[in-house]
């Protein structure tokens, strides 16, 4: 259908944008946001230039500074920008660089092997984000600088000696120019950029992120062993400083990442392969861009390493630029480690007790427990987008797949014992992975509300609530079935349940999976949770929305929770991180105190030796009596349903202990406590205990 509104859009409603004019009008095409993300890549694609120079062997450190005036500046001792003039263009090097699109010494030019800036515009984008940059080259015992305001080149009137992107500027009209600033010695060469975010572009209320360029800085000193990074942060009434260095490379990176205890050691994957890639190369006689088939060497350096927890943490880079969402390189390792596992596992069925029924290896049987680390360095890799965060370059699945299977095959065929020991220990635990994903498949569907309701799958002890809000409901897990009897009396049935237990559980930290899923109390737990276990857990299908541990106020009582943690810690932890996991608090002592004038007679209940002495020089002060001998309970069945009802469930009156992960750091504690405690390692656990015992008080053992 047409219409006359239509004939008045013709050509002079297009818009050509020149030069850096696009990325100020489109910067999300270039930087992927401009919220704390886009300004941080802006800082990224500096310091990866300078790591550039570190890969080619030509520098070794690399200072970054965050500035209080919103500024940063990146320093480092390569090479150096070139200053010397672009023949064909009649601008210096340096101006090039960072004014103009798809210009650099990237590009195939044999300046740089294997480059993280591919594209040639992250030096040129950060300048036309920058309300102010300036940039400084050591060069030929001359320090040459160039200053630009939002991409274009001139010169600033500083007249103190605090440099502001605010300082009139005056741009540069017929030609532009170097200004030699000062000298240096004889082959001391560099470069230092800095650069302050233009608010125009990026919200005032951002800011440089500490924390941030110290994960990126301390990630890129793992990949590139000798390589130093000082980062300052000058922002705070105090100035910090981190130095990063590491020469164990990306095994040292591995190690760092992984926090449970080991099932093989961290393995080493090196190799290299080539591939035919067809290229526009310049061709010198025309001077236009031709196809020509290149033959190019993609060098695989790889770290794994699994352990008994089942969190996978894969990191992938391409030329030390980190791709977080994978792309070929992680496509091949992980298709040699399904193809080499797969065949093993077949292999050795027999052993291993696999059947038809088991179902076949998956990729997430494998990955469970595993740390890897993944790098490739290759000439002109292929990313999709700017932001780089996928690498693109398909011949590289074929090499990183050849490189890591042949590496894999020729472990399990080592005739080593240490090998085979480890090979072995992973082919069970894969298995066991393989066996707990079937077993909690079946778990997930039986268990759900439903399903509970519809048939008698769920464990017949459970007495369970009316209520159906999740929101409300509880579920107390207790020791024994005469603390069950109590309870009942005890509970609202509106939104309380209750599951019994039968002593003490299995210890999920030494076990395995399948023996988790063996151990009927543990099934039991899962099933009534019925939101899954491990990897399959769904918080959202979880049945209730307190789980409380009520266990008795004596020793065998904090075994038994801290057995039913460690199986909520392993299996259930986002219960935990949620802080839906909760442990009673049931009271020591009960005073009954005598009637006195018009007083009646009422009962104190304590919770602690020291409670306990405290209310009774009270009462004593106060002139009031009480019953001898004062009740001590010895566990929840010596109370009566009003007495656990008023001290323990009663949501009124009771006390409840919330068990959280507040952050990273308190999981890797919490890590390393069950490991300690519940773990198979005896020798720390003894020291510990050894330790530990030179602080008990015996008159405080119930024995």
């Amino acid at each position: 259908m047409t219409t006359d509104a239509g004939s008045d859009y013709n050509a002079r409603h297009l818009s050509v944008l020149e030069g850096l004019e696009a990325v100020r009008k489109r910067p999300g095409m270039y930087i992927g946001s401009t919220d704390h993300r886009g300004l941080m890549h802006c800082l990224w694609e500096i310091i990866d230039n300078s790591v550039d120079e570190a890969l080619e062997g030509y520098c070794d450190t690399i200072d970054v500074v965050l500035h209080p005036d919103h500024s940063v500046s990146v320093r480092d001792n390569g090479r150096g920008v070139p200053v010397d003039e672009v023949p064909g263009v009649g601008l210096s090097g340096v101006e090039v660089v960072y004014t103009k699109l798809h210009a650099g010494g990237k590009f195939g030019g044999g300046s740089y092997a294997a480059s993280g800036g591919l594209h040639g515009v992250g030096a040129s984008v950060v300048n036309a984000l920058s309300a102010r940059m300036d940039v400084q080259v050591d060069r030929s015992g001359k320090t040459w600088q160039m200053c630009f305001r939002r991409g274009e080149p001139g010169e600033f009137d500083d007249d103190s000696h605090e440099r502001t992107p605010n300082a009139p500027f005056t741009p540069f009209t017929s030609s532009s120019r170097l200004q030699q600033v000062g000298r240096v010695r004889k082959g001391v060469t560099g470069t230092r950029v800095r650069f302050w975010a233009d608010f125009q572009i990026f919200p005032s209320t951002e800011g440089f992120s500490w924390e941030d360029l110290l994960a990126r800085a301390r990630q890129t000193a793992f990949l590139v062993p000798g390589l130093t990074l000082n980062c300052t942060d000058e922002r705070g009434e105090e100035v910090r400083a981190e130095t990063f260095r590491f020469d164990g490379g990306v095994v040292d990176f591995a190690d760092w990442l992984a926090s449970d205890g080991a099932v093989t050691d961290t393995w080493h994957v090196t190799g290299e392969g080539t591939y035919q890639e067809t290229v526009q190369q310049l061709d010198p006689d025309t001077g236009h861009l031709r196809p020509t088939d290149v033959e190019r060497t993609c060098t695989v350096d790889c770290a794994l390493r699994w352990g008994v927890g089942y969190d996978t943490q894969e990191r992938s880079f391409a030329n030390i630029i980190a791709t977080p969402n994978g792309g070929t390189h992680v496509a091949g390792f992980e298709q040699a480690l399904v193809k080499v596992l797969r065949a093993q596992v077949e292999r050795n069925a027999r052993r291993l007790k696999v059947g038809p029924k088991d179902g076949r290896l998956e990729k997430d049987d494998i990955l469970a427990g595993m740390v890897a680390i993944v790098t490739v360095r290759l000439p002109e890799p292929q990313f999709e987008g700017q932001t780089k965060e996928i690498l693109g370059t398909s011949q590289v699945r074929g090499v990183v797949a050849r490189v890591v299977g042949e590496w894999l095959e020729a472990k399990f065929r080592s005739t080593r014992r240490d090998d085979k020991q480890q090979t072995q220990a992973l082919l069970d635990k894969v298995v066991g992975e393989m066996k707990a994903r079937v077993s909690a498949r079946i778990h997930k569907e039986i268990s759900r509300r439903k399903n509970a309701l519809e048939t008698s799958s769920l464990p017949a002890k459970l007495a369970d609530c009316r209520t159906s809000d999740v929101g409300r409901t509880e579920l107390f897990i207790v020791e024994g079935d005469s603390a069950l009897g109590t309870a009942k009396a005890a509970r609202n049935s509106e939104f309380q349940a209750l599951f019994p237990i039968r002593g003490k559980i299995l210890n999920v930290q030494k076990a395995s999976t399948a023996d988790m899923l063996a151990n009927a109390e543990c099934a039991n737990i899962i099933q009534v949770v019925g939101a899954g276990s491990g990897r399959t857990f769904d918080l959202t299908q979880a049945r209730y929305g307190k789980v409380i541990l009520m266990t008795d106020a004596d020793v065998d009582g904090a075994h038994i929770r801290t057995l039913l943690l460690t199986l909520f810690f392993r299996y259930m932890r986002p219960m935990v991180e949620a802080g839906r996991v909760y442990a009673a608090v049931p009271p020591l002592h009960r005073i009954e105190v005598s009637a006195q004038g018009r007083r009646p007679r009422e009962y104190v209940y304590t919770y602690s030796e020291d409670e306990l002495h405290r209310r009774l020089r009270a009462l004593e002060k106060s002139g009031r009596h009480w019953k001898e001998p004062i009740q001590r309970y010895k566990g929840l069945g010596e109370m009566d349903a009003d007495q656990l009802a008023e001290t323990t469930m009663d949501p009124a009156h009771r006390s409840l202990r919330r068990i959280t992960l507040e952050d990273e750091a308190s999981l890797r504690r919490a890590e390393d406590v069950f490991e300690l405690l519940m773990g198979s390692v005896v020798g720390p656990r003894r020291e510990f205990i050894v330790e530990g015992a030179e602080r008990i008080d015996r008159e405080r053992i119930d024995a």
